[in-house]
């Protein structure tokens, strides 16, 4: 039997610093999200969580209500190796998931990955994806599993049944002012994430301009609360600290990043976003148990992007959730936009600066992202990197191109990107890639 206890209580509790119990944390939830927890009682928890902070075994506690407040899918003793997800905060040009699930899948390890959508100046893997034309995001617990143990990999997003919980809970933080809190940020994620199945998890926490941590210190607060998560859940787990001061990869905007995803499985693509799909590849061929070691990890996913192998699977991938596959091979097929124009260089010089949160914003105000989570999207919509952070360039030459099917949009979005370049006479100090892994 359940035990009850007074709301009042309990917020009059954690207001004062007081840690609460598992049963405890579970009580409140578990109202909330059958309706007997009312909104203004749930409010003033969240708020008392947001100034008073949580440990590690209450976020874990929470996490693992909010996680089966929903529908669980189960993957162990499905596959010879253990399944893998990786999931990233967020950034700008982050299309990592998109290449890296389906070479880790060529190499034989199965990859359940839930995304989402994107919300701001930040792009969405779902949303990415739903620019192939048919592809469908919205698969059953049957069909997805299905998915994973025909292809070797599947993207779907939350669904009404996983983790309900979260989803009540994130549009009462939403309008409560209490989003940035790094106890109810990890559970909110991991809540998700771990519904879907994973025995392992690779988690990307970018820091920078363009993250939703823009310091070190946060984004190593929230690595280290995910990481308690898992460890208490028996999950294996490794957390990255990753750059977002300026886009990853050139492509901006949702069919643009796709057509930078074939270019990276096809062997190619940016130098950044290449070295992060081999890097996360191999660190999750490690905790599959298919990779002795980080070389033998790296060799084998550098092997599958230059044979062929990962563009295979993607497109198997695209076919088994009702995309047209064809993309692949014929990029034509995505949605292009009407109108493409140069933003040109003001000056000479070097580029000394490309803040990722502006170039974002910039791709939003052309039609890629949304600021509600009703917002249509065009898909077409977004920017091309001409140049990154370090590079010449000479004045009138294009610094990038843009995207779009409405051209009125293009003028706000232009001085928006113009206001983030910095240009100057010598080359700044390169900022590192990878900052920090934390296991």
């Amino acid at each position: 039997m359940t035990k009850t206890y007074l709301p009042y209580e309990l917020i009059f509790k954690k207001r004062n610093g007081a840690r609460l119990g598992d049963d405890e944390i579970a009580f409140l939830v578990n109202g909330f999200t059958d309706g007997t927890l009312p909104d203004y009682q749930m409010s003033a928890l969240l708020m008392a969580i947001f100034f008073r902070g949580m440990d590690d075994a209450e976020t874990a506690a929470l996490t693992e209500t909010m996680m089966r407040s929903g529908e669980l899918i189960d993957l162990r003793g499905r596959f010879k190796v253990r399944s893998v997800d990786k999931h990233s905060t967020g950034g700008v040009g982050d299309k990592v998931s998109l290449p890296l699930a389906p070479a880790v899948a060529a190499c034989g390890v199965p990859v359940p990955m839930m995304s989402g959508r994107g919300l701001g100046h930040t792009g969405g893997t779902l949303d990415k994806l739903e620019s192939i034309p048919g592809f469908r995001t919205q698969l059953s617990k049957d069909e997805f599993i299905s998915a994973v143990e025909r292809v070797g990999c599947a993207m779907i997003g939350q669904t009404k049944t996983i983790a309900p919980a979260d989803k009540k809970m994130y549009a009462l933080r939403d309008v409560t002012a209490t989003v940035d809190c790094i106890p109810l940020i990890a559970a909110s994620i991991l809540s998700k994430k771990l519904s879907a199945g994973p025995e392992a998890l690779v988690l990307d926490v970018k820091t920078g301009d363009g993250a939703f941590m823009q310091d070190m210190a946060g984004s190593k607060r929230l690595a280290k609360a995910m990481l308690g998560i898992c460890k208490k859940s028996g999950r294996r787990a490794v957390a990255y600290i990753t750059d977002m001061d300026q886009p990853l990869g050139l492509a901006i905007g949702n069919a643009l990043e796709i057509r930078e995803t074939i270019e990276c499985l096809s062997g190619g693509g940016p130098a950044d976003l290449r070295e992060l799909v081999i890097v996360f590849g191999a660190e999750m061929l490690s905790l599959a148990g298919a990779a002795k070691s980080a070389a033998e990890g790296r060799k084998a996913i550098e092997k599958v992007l230059g044979n062929g192998a990962a563009k295979k699977k993607f497109s198997e991938m695209v076919a088994a959730q009702g995309g047209d596959a064809s993309v692949v091979d014929d990029q034509a097929r995505l949605p292009s936009a009407k109108h493409v124009d140069a933003i040109k260089a003001p000056k000479s010089g070097v580029i000394q600066r490309l803040a990722a949160r502006d170039i974002g914003v910039a791709s939003l105000m052309l039609g890629a992202g949304r600021t509600k989570s009703a917002d249509p999207i065009d898909y077409a919509a977004g920017i091309m990197l001409a140049k990154k952070v370090g590079d010449r360039v000479k004045k009138g030459e294009p610094i990038a191109y843009f995207h779009a099917n409405d051209r009125a949009r293009m003028s706000g979005a232009g001085e928006r990107f113009l206001s983030t370049v910095e240009i100057g006479a010598v080359k700044p100090k390169k900022r590192k890639l990878i900052w920090d892994v934390l296991k």
